[in-house]
């Protein structure tokens, strides 16, 4: 029972975001303080001036992803308590597959095998993404996961138009200009490479059209370049108001017809550790936002209800 209770210990220093918890709090600060000294490392080791410190960098790097083995060996170990509805062999394997997971690996293994494959020297930049861990818990980062998930069919749909186009535009240019050129137009990939850079780009000045048709359906191209591609730019920028006039609605709200309830989760309260769609579906209710540690939280259905948290519900009247 004790291990059992030391285990539970340590997967809530684990979670990042619990301010109240002072040692949980310090792990935050040191996991924080180790991927920017990681991502300093690398990023000063490409400077040839820095040859000196090389040793330095190495030492740095080597120290913090030492802390990233064990964080990495303790999740997996408390894995069990991120998803208590699962048997322990398949929450670590839903653990090692998430999003958490998969980066937490990918920032260890190009250390290991650093000097062996150059696919794994390429991985070295995946570090950065480990900043997304400081920042998982809070409304910014959630309002973009959000967005994107729920508005994921639109964003399909445009990306699904604009790869149509650029196949288009490549077959279209290659045709019109392999005649005239056939060094800059040698198949069909090279058309590819050049609506890519026209559509998304002003164009690198390496493949270019020199015919009057080409030219002329260069123009018709960047024209419907610049459409296609501002198709997902307005879905998401139309999700991210969506989503901060949701986290208004609230106070918008308040003479509406419904009661808005504010209640604090202590350890009795039936709201703890369930999560919002289990809340909702089952209580009946409607919630808005939660307020944890001074922060607005947006409220998705998988975020997890804890005991000190502040949920702002709305029932009828």
């Amino acid at each position: 029972m004790k291990n059992k209770i030391s285990k539970k210990r340590i997967f809530d220093i684990l979670q990042i975001g619990n301010r109240e918890d002072i040692p949980s709090r310090a792990f935050d600060i040191v996991i924080a303080v180790a991927i920017v000294l990681n991502i300093f490392a690398l990023v000063m080791s490409t400077f040839e001036e820095l040859s000196a410190y090389h040793e330095v960098f190495n030492v740095i790097e080597a120290i913090t992803i030492c802390i990233f083995c064990i964080e990495y060996s303790l999740r997996i170990w408390t894995a069990e308590y991120l998803y208590p509805d699962l048997d322990r062999p398949k929450a670590v394997m839903k653990f090692i597959v998430s999003f958490d997971g998969i980066i937490d690996l990918m920032t260890i293994l190009p250390f290991f095998f650093l000097y062996g494959f150059a696919a794994f020297r390429m991985l070295r930049v995946v570090r950065i993404f480990h900043l997304f861990r400081l920042n998982a818990t809070y409304d910014s980062f959630n309002v973009i996961t959000t967005v994107l998930s729920e508005k994921k069919n639109q964003i399909l749909s445009s990306v699904f138009i604009i790869l149509v186009l650029i196949m288009g535009a490549s077959l279209c240019m290659y045709s019109v200009e392999h005649d005239a050129q056939p060094e800059a137009f040698r198949n069909a990939f090279s058309g590819i490479w050049w609506s890519v850079a026209t559509i998304f780009t002003v164009g690198y000045g390496d493949i270019y059209p020199v015919t009057l048709l080409g030219r002329i359906m260069a123009v018709v191209i960047t024209f419907l370049g610049v459409g296609a591609v501002a198709i997902p730019t307005g879905i998401i920028s139309a999700g991210f108001v969506e989503q901060y006039t949701q986290m208004q609605e609230p106070q918008r709200n308040k003479n509406a017809e419904h009661n808005t309830i504010s209640v604090t989760i202590d350890e009795n309260s039936t709201f703890r550790n369930r999560s919002v769609s289990e809340i909702e579906s089952e209580d009946g209710i409607d919630v808005s936002v939660l307020i944890r540690d001074g922060a607005i939280l947006l409220a998705t259905d998988a975020l997890i209800v804890r005991q000190g948290d502040i949920l702002v519900y709305q029932t009828s009247r």
